[in-house]
């Protein structure tokens, strides 16, 4: 039995997206799509004292058509600005000093990469080494992909040899079940709700921030936090 799960890249994503990752076998970052603007592929949400801000990364959008994977960076010290966003608002968590060079080298190591999904990747593939997500992860350029939203995903299940598919619960909106079914493929919906409040600054709480967040207030015991269990 092998999962997979496939999803577009995002800038440091909420812990429900490091989930899904943890609940499959491979995850493909599906990066050939368009990119849109005021999306999750170059910003996330943090907590200050003033409320939710965003973390955001400036980018070139020089055509309607660009992908993600050619979009690029268009101010050189977006790094450095995060990091002192960061430093501020979370610099008095319990778990800041044990986690901030860990961070803080993600972002020096993305701070000399001019491409954002290889900014997003750097991040990704960092944060799941802290949580010890161990699933395999792809790129979308890795595979051929097909017409048809559904078929694609049905492809792609076949070129990696999965026969469980799990997908976000927006997909319900367009994918064909029939489909997988008829492909013998289970597919199986993600379940975001449920999750475990954890020691957090500024109050009210608040779910839906960037897993720095976590990481920050929970240093090694953030991956408890998530509803898959890793050891």
């Amino acid at each position: 039995m092998k999962k997979l799960a496939i999803l577009q890249s995002n800038y440091v994503p909420w812990k429900g997206y490091f989930d899904l990752i943890a609940q499959v076998d491979e995850f493909i970052i599906y990066d050939e799509m368009q990119y849109t603007k005021n999306d999750w592929r170059n910003r996330n949400k943090v907590k200050t004292n003033k409320g939710i801000e965003w973390l955001t990364i400036p980018v070139r959008v020089e055509s309607l058509h660009q992908k993600i994977n050619e979009t690029q960076i268009s101010d050189i010290n977006w790094a450095k600005k995060h990091k002192a966003t960061l430093q501020t608002n979370y610099g008095k968590t319990k778990c800041f000093k044990e986690t901030k060079d860990f961070i803080f080298n993600l972002y020096e190591e993305a701070s000399q990469i001019n491409n954002l999904s290889e900014i997003n990747l750097v991040f990704i593939k960092g944060i799941c080494e802290f949580l010890n997500i161990q699933t395999k992860i792809s790129l979308s350029t890795d595979y051929n992909l097909i017409e048809g939203k559904t078929e694609r995903l049905i492809s792609l299940c076949s070129q990696t040899n999965s026969n469980f598919y799990l997908s976000g619960p927006a997909a319900k909106n367009y994918l064909d079940e029939n489909l997988f079914l008829d492909n013998n493929l289970t597919l199986e919906w993600m379940d975001y709700s449920g999750y475990k409040e954890y020691e957090q600054l500024n109050p009210p709480f608040e779910h839906g921030v960037s897993i720095l967040d976590l990481i920050f207030n929970e240093g090694n015991e953030a991956k408890f936090f998530l509803k898959t269990i890793l050891k």
